[in-house]
């Protein structure tokens, strides 16, 4: 009998109410499926992006959020964070140079986490999302991971 799609694809969808403790629980729910589908490699990388991202959901925004894990092809991972915040920050608006001023100054005390996301992701990008979707406006944050991929882009 044919399936929809292949048993190699999977994603899992965790939604998450406005707390402090939503950035661990979102690690937590993270490590258990990327390693249960050997995907063990990228658990560092993929907690600390994901944990800024969740972090910045708390934050900056009134609402939930949304994590979606899930296996694109390959070896090829994407995470991506919904909330109800309308503002798609820089660098993630549009397009940039990876070292083009965007991040936070040198001794700011926040303002990293993106900056950590476009040097660690393969592939990167937000877009928003209009309440006729979900019934409420929000954002969307993702990034992409890569096994074997190394992070800064200066390896091969």
């Amino acid at each position: 009998m044919p399936t929809v799609s292949s048993p190699q694809h999977w994603a899992y969808t965790l939604q998450l109410p406005r707390s402090p403790g939503a950035p661990r629980i979102a690690r937590a729910m993270l490590r258990a499926a990327l390693d249960h589908h050997g995907f063990g490699e990228l658990g560092e990388t993929a907690e600390l992006l994901t944990s800024e991202l969740v972090t910045n959901s708390y934050l900056h925004t009134d609402g939930p959020s949304s994590l979606r894990v899930r296996h694109v092809c390959g070896d090829r991972l994407r995470v991506s964070v919904w909330d109800t915040g309308l503002t798609i920050p820089p660098p993630f608006d549009r397009p940039v140079d990876l070292f083009d001023g965007l991040g936070a100054a040198w001794d700011a005390e926040s303002g990293r986490g993106l900056l950590l996301v476009r040097l660690c992701a393969a592939n990167w990008g937000g877009y928003p999302i209009g309440a006729e979707l979900f019934g409420v406006e929000g954002k969307l944050l993702w990034f992409e991971l890569v096994t074997g991929w190394e992070a800064f882009g200066v390896a091969a």
